[in-house]
Formats: C-alpha cells, sequence, structure tokens
C-alpha cells in the first residue's frame, strides 16, 4: 500500500490540534486568506486555485474549528434547502455542493421537498418546526411569490439560485442566462445553422425566459428572423424535450440544430434524432445547458453551457451562514446578488449545417 510520507509529515506536525488553515495554505502554495475565501465560496478566486485549496483541504482532512469559528462569531445554524426540481442531476450537483460548504462551514442542512401545490405557510411552520435559520431556493422553487413572501414575512433570511430576476430581499447567486443563451446560438450561427430549433424551459422560471430572450438577441444580431414554429415549450423534463423535439423535426424544412434551454431536454432532442435516424451532428446539432451529468451520459456528448451549480449551491450557502452568524452578533450585513461565470464547454453534438 502506498503511503504518502508528505501529506503523514504535515499531520504529524500539525500534532493533536489536527490541520489548521495555515497548513492548507501551505500545502496549496496560497495565502491563508485565500483559503478562506475558498472555504467561503468567494468567488474571486481563481478556478484552478480554488481546486488546489479543495484538494489540499482533502488530503489534509482539515476541518474548521467549531471552537475558533464560536470565538468569531460563527455559532451553529441550520440551513433549510427546498427542492421542486425536476431534474434529478441538476439536484444533484446543488445538493453536492450545498452539502459540502455547510460541512465546511460548521453549519447544518436540512432538506425538504416543497411541491407548488402545497400551502407556503404550513410549510414555514414545518421549517420552524426545525428550527431553521434560513433557506436556501434552487429553482423552480427561488421565483415562487408565494414562496418568497411567507418566507419574507417569517423573518427567515433566504438566498435565491439561479433566478433571472433577484428580489431585493434575499441574497442571490446567479449567472448571465440571457448572456449565456445569446453565446450559445451566436456559436451555432457562426458554424452557419440559419434554422435554429429552441426548446424552451418552464414558464415557472424567471430563467427560461432570460435564455429565450438571448437566443432570439443572436438570431437578430445575426439577421435572421425567429421563426414561431422553431420555438417549442418545455418544462426542463426529459418527457418535454422529446414532445419538443418530435415537433421541432416534424418542421418543412426541419431545423439544422437545436438549443434546448438545459440538459435534460437536449438529451431527449438526440434520443428523438436516433430515433429519425438522423446523426447527430451530422444531420442535426443538439446543444444544451447547464452541463449536468446528462450531458456526458449519452452518445454523443453534449455540447452545452456549463452553469456551475455546485460553486453556485455552496456560495448561496456561505452567504446565509454568514447572514445568520451576523445577525446573532448584531452585525447584519447589506444583501449580495453575486454573478458567477459561465462557459461554453464544447463536446460532440454539434458541427456545421449538412451539406455546408
Amino acid at each position: 500500500m502506498a503511503i504518502d510520507t508528505e501529506t503523514k509529515g504535515r499531520k504529524a506536525r500539525a500534532g493533536t490540534r489536527g490541520p489548521t488553515v495555515a497548513d492548507v495554505a501551505r500545502m496549496a502554495a496560497v495565502s491563508p486568506m485565500t483559503v478562506s475565501r475558498v472555504i467561503n465560496s468567494e468567488p474571486n478566486v481563481l478556478p484552478a486555485t480554488r481546486d488546489k485549496v479543495r484538494e489540499a483541504i482533502d488530503a489534509l482532512g482539515y476541518v474548521p474549528n467549531p471552537a475558533a469559528r464560536s470565538l468569531a462569531g460563527g455559532q451553529q445554524c441550520r440551513i433549510a434547502l427546498l427542492h421542486a426540481n425536476p431534474s434529478a442531476a441538476y439536484l444533484s450537483e446543488f445538493l453536492m455542493g450545498s452539502l459540502a460548504q455547510a460541512s465546511l462551514v460548521d453549519a447544518q442542512l436540512v432538506v425538504e421537498q416543497y411541491d407548488r401545490s402545497d400551502d407556503a405557510a404550513a410549510l414555514v411552520l414545518r421549517l420552524a418546526g426545525h428550527r431553521v435559520d434560513a433557506v436556501l431556493l434552487p429553482p423552480p422553487l427561488c421565483d415562487d411569490s408565494a414562496l418568497l413572501m411567507a418566507l419574507i414575512q417569517a423573518g427567515l433570511p433566504m438566498a435565491q439560485i439561479a433566478t433571472g430576476q433577484p428580489v431585493a430581499f434575499a441574497d442571490a447567486v446567479t449567472i448571465g442566462d440571457e448572456a449565456a443563451a445569446h453565446a450559445m446560438t451566436a456559436h451555432l450561427v457562426a458554424q452557419g445553422h440559419r434554422r435554429i430549433g429552441f426548446i424552451v424551459g418552464a414558464d415557472n422560471q424567471t430563467a427560461s425566459a432570460a435564455r429565450l430572450a438571448g437566443h432570439e438577441r443572436a438570431l437578430h444580431e445575426a439577421g435572421l428572423v425567429p421563426e414561431p414554429g422553431l420555438i417549442v415549450e418545455g418544462d426542463f423534463t426529459y418527457r418535454s424535450g422529446l414532445d419538443a423535439a418530435e415537433a421541432l423535426l416534424a418542421r418543412t424544412p426541419r431545423p439544422t440544430a437545436i438549443f434546448a434551454s438545459n440538459d435534460d431536454m437536449a438529451a431527449a432532442a438526440v434520443a428523438v434524432a436516433h430515433r429519425h435516424h438522423l446523426d447527430v451532428p451530422r444531420d442535426l446539432s443538439v446543444c444544451g445547458f447547464d452541463d449536468t451529468a446528462m450531458s456526458t451520459t449519452i452518445w454523443p456528448e453534449i455540447t452545452t453551457i456549463r452553469q456551475p451549480v455546485a460553486d453556485m449551491a455552496r456560495r448561496a450557502t456561505a452567504l446565509l451562514v454568514e447572514r445568520v452568524r451576523g445577525r446573532m452578533t448584531s452585525h447584519d450585513r447589506p444583501i449580495r446578488h453575486e454573478q458567477l461565470d459561465f462557459t461554453i464547454v464544447y463536446r460532440a453534438s454539434d458541427g456545421p449545417p449538412p451539406g455546408s
């Protein structure tokens, strides 16, 4: 069995007190301040640096010192993660990020399912019974106005994640949905596509409208008029992607590319293309949004927008813990709206239109 003598030595030097922020900083070759920023999921750290720090944390088994955190006003707090997202892949990414951050900052995470047909007031009572201090709201709950009002009336701090319209009374962590969809559509146009089908997301999420707006802006900038028949409704589920792709491929002439508002619907579009004996991408290009596990578990792997879901969950969790502990020490801070970067991940599902 191989033994990492360097790591073992570092742990020994740390003694019975366990590894410290300074130990993590030395292993990662960064400053203690950078380690602190990574632990709190602050956005102003380069991805490569963030990865090095997290690797050092894992290698050393670093755990924040509860006693030191208490002296700094870091009392225990309990964060509720409410979920109602139809995409298991998206929820998995979100859960991993929020759990990792809660562990780093010595917070407890309570996971609670909430259906839009549930009564928001009853939910608030349940949260009170769980002694919850603040609430994480991933899509679609980040845009549920009744739920937002019930939480604010109960005095519970909350963080919206991936909303298209952050509210003034809640922290929010987002990406530029409109800009991301614009970039992907512009990429397809640059490849020569002129008939691009677009599968819209669920109408109860503000990000859906932002993505559609970005798609249409890119078409207008290219001198193309969006055809109503090439814009089809979906609801972020695989099933809706199947129906939407069938409708698009029934058009005459059919689109040469389909851009879906999430990876689940994009994967469905690939399946429909195969059903129609179309090669992806030779006969039809398909692109998605989110970069969840779904985008790499089918063939061909999907070109997609990388929305850093886990990082967004980490940062939102850090913001809520900071806010709750600030209130406990009478140091409440202003609401923060932060935007993380997106990237296009180029894979094998897109290319020039047929005959080009």
